[in-house]
Parts: C-alpha cells; structure tokens; sequence
C-alpha cells in the first residue's frame, strides 16, 4: 500500500511566484495569442492586482465588441 503523501504549500513563496516577471510574461503571451486569433478591434492590457499579476484581451472597436457580444469571440479564441 502506497504511503499518504502530505504537501505543505509555502504561501509567501507561492504569492511572490505569482507577481513574478515570469508569470507576467506568460500571461503576455497567452494573451497576444488570443488577440491574434481573436482578430483586429481587440487590445492587450497588462493588469496588476495586489495579489497576482496577469493579462487581459478586450474589445475596443465598435465591431469588435458587437462581434464579441454576438459570437463569444474572446471565449472561443482560447481554444
């Protein structure tokens, strides 16, 4: 019989993980990947929270925000 495995997270590790140049990199990039495939009329914004770092796609143009309220465009460009 296997042995139970205990894990114990280091939170103050985990949180300056999180706000890492790394982490904001990767969420860069995923998120240019997005508006690529979401077309022309979307934005990426880099955002900063207290607790994480990370990145958003919107919709800025007019049509854009149409196209995106009437086929989920941004929701379906992250498959």
């Amino acid at each position: 019989m296997a042995k139970k495995v205990e894990i114990k997270l280091n939170s103050a590790g985990i949180q300056e993980l999180l706000k890492s140049a790394e982490i904001a990199n990767a969420c860069m990039q995923a998120a240019r990947s997005v508006q690529a495939k979401a077309g022309d009329g979307y934005e990426v914004q880099s955002r900063t929270y207290p607790e994480r770092t990370g990145a958003a796609v919107i919709a800025v143009s007019k049509e854009a925000i149409k196209e995106n309220l009437e086929d989920n465009t941004l929701l379906k460009a992250l498959s």
